[in-house]
């Protein structure tokens, strides 16, 4: 081989070598080649996308359908279980118990009431119109109803305690209200007054039975007029009019002159109060008593 041919070899590898030079040192020929090839693919790549949605809208359509299914359900499991718990059959009210003292309201009978008026089961009982129901009764002051687990109604009342007769029709309980009790006791005082002043009719009345207490005597009449003066009849007959001011002191008057009054042995008709100093007594003519006084003195 000639020197020239080793010089031509020489330059051929040199040419060679500086073109893979090239390629090693320019990447990014190559990547925006194959970019490009990429980007030259007729394939879109939202396709799949859209046929994903349009898989979704079937899935929502029978999500929303079971949705449906199951609320009906509970609708459905919520309206049977009303009427279960009130069908009186399925859990009615076993036992109704009565407590605190009673001399006039009958258990049976108040008991039928309820179950007249409040025929559900244990659930559906309204305690509320219950207790409404027996305190509208004119006998029962004051009730408490509850509800005990699992079929019992548990009722304590406080019976009225009338202390006296009102204008011949009603009857008056301890605090001074009047009740319709039916047909009134007659061993009880007896109390007129306008409408409005029972209360202050009572209390009168308690005032001056507290006073009369030393004497042994007691009120069977108290009179209120529309002046508000007072009269009362006591239980050994006699009548004391006592006047509208200071009533108190001027009963006492007669407590402190009963003792001289009693010494004459008269009967007394009346006794005249409404004086700021003394009083007046009204004497019964030809009484029992004065025909035995006399029949005795003969």
């Amino acid at each position: 081989m000639t020197k020239g041919d080793l010089t031509a070899q020489g330059h051929n590898v040199r040419k060679h070598a500086a073109r893979i030079g090239e390629l090693v040192h320019s990447p990014s020929t190559v990547t925006s080649k194959k970019a490009d090839d990429s980007f030259d693919d007729d394939t879109d790549p939202f396709d799949n996308d859209d046929r994903t949605g349009e898989t979704q809208e079937p899935n929502r359509l029978v999500g929303f359908v079971f949705f449906l299914f199951v609320m009906a359900g509970f609708i459905y499991a919520g309206i049977e279980l009303v009427r279960w718990l009130e069908d009186e059959q399925q859990l009615p009210v076993q036992k109704v118990i009565f407590s605190g003292q009673r001399s006039v309201l009958v258990d049976s009978q108040m008991e039928t009431l309820i179950r007249n008026k409040q025929n559900g089961s244990f659930f559906a009982l309204d305690v509320n119109k219950v207790h409404q129901l027996l305190e509208d009764m004119p006998w029962v002051y004051r009730a408490s109803v509850r509800k005990r687990w699992p079929s019992s109604l548990h009722i304590y009342l406080v019976e009225q305690a009338p202390v006296a007769i009102w204008n011949d029709d009603f009857l008056l309980n301890t605090k001074g209200d009047i009740f319709d009790g039916g047909d009134p006791n007659k061993k009880l005082p007896q109390l007129f007054g306008p409408g409005g002043s029972e209360k202050t009719a009572l209390a009168g009345f308690n005032a001056m039975q507290s006073l009369l207490s030393s004497t042994g005597l007691t009120i069977n009449e108290l009179f209120l007029s529309e002046r508000f003066a007072w009269r009362v009849e006591l239980s050994n007959g006699i009548r004391l009019n006592i006047g509208r001011q200071q009533f108190i002191d001027r009963l006492q008057n007669f407590i402190d002159v009963f003792p001289l009054l009693q010494a004459q042995n008269k009967a007394i008709n009346y006794i005249d109060l409404r004086y700021d100093i003394g009083l007046a007594v009204g004497w019964q003519k030809n009484s029992k008593k004065e025909q035995e006084i006399r029949s005795n003195n003969d």
